[in-house]
């Protein structure tokens, strides 16, 4: 069984939009998904996921355009090993998550992982974090906290270094509001 959704963000972050078409279906996640942003710079953004059981992310191929040039990126997880376009990257070792750069979309995979959106639990997890609109890949530490349930879903307190939000996830584990980077406008 899946679960599709049309998701539609306004990125606050950087003054542009997300669309993504996402399709959930028992432990995995498959996207695809455009952007338009006017900060740091204006660009526009294409992506695709992928991710296997758990939620845990195979690849994340991610195209960036702007007026320096076109950016591209192939990122993979296999067998527990991460490269980017073809090259590995053996400080991302433990990573099971990518996070792009001003997406709402890939928090979702951790905190389903973990059902952080609807119950108690803490978790740090090492990830795969593609800065935009350069796609560089960097490893980070982030811990996802559960804060408790909201009308909607639940808060989740995401923190990394010295940044820390509160996001709001709906009951299916998408992000609905995300201080400083973005929130939802619309799915179906």
């Amino acid at each position: 069984m899946s679960d599709e959704h049309v998701l539609t963000w306004e990125i606050t972050g950087t003054g542009g939009y997300e669309t993504a078409w996402a399709t959930l279906s028992g432990t995995g996640l498959r996207a695809r998904g455009r952007v338009m942003a006017l900060r740091p710079r204006p660009y526009w953004m294409t992506y695709e996921l992928e991710t296997g059981q758990g939620y845990v992310t195979r690849r994340l191929q991610v195209t960036s355009e702007t007026a320096d040039g076109t950016y591209r990126l192939d990122l993979r997880r296999d067998g527990g090993e991460w490269t980017a376009d073809g090259k590995p990257l053996p400080e991302l070792d433990g990573a099971l998550d990518c996070d792009l750069g001003m997406s709402p979309l890939t928090n979702t995979m951790p905190a389903l992982r973990h059902q952080l959106h609807t119950g108690p639990g803490e978790r740090e997890f090492l990830m795969a974090w593609v800065s935009v609109p350069d796609l560089t890949v960097r490893p980070t530490l982030q811990t996802y906290t559960h804060i408790g349930p909201t009308a909607r879903g639940g808060r989740v307190r995401f923190t990394s270094g010295d940044f820390a939000e509160d996001i709001e996830f709906s009951r299916e584990g998408l992000v609905l509001t995300y201080p400083g980077i973005g929130h939802l406008l619309r799915t179906d």
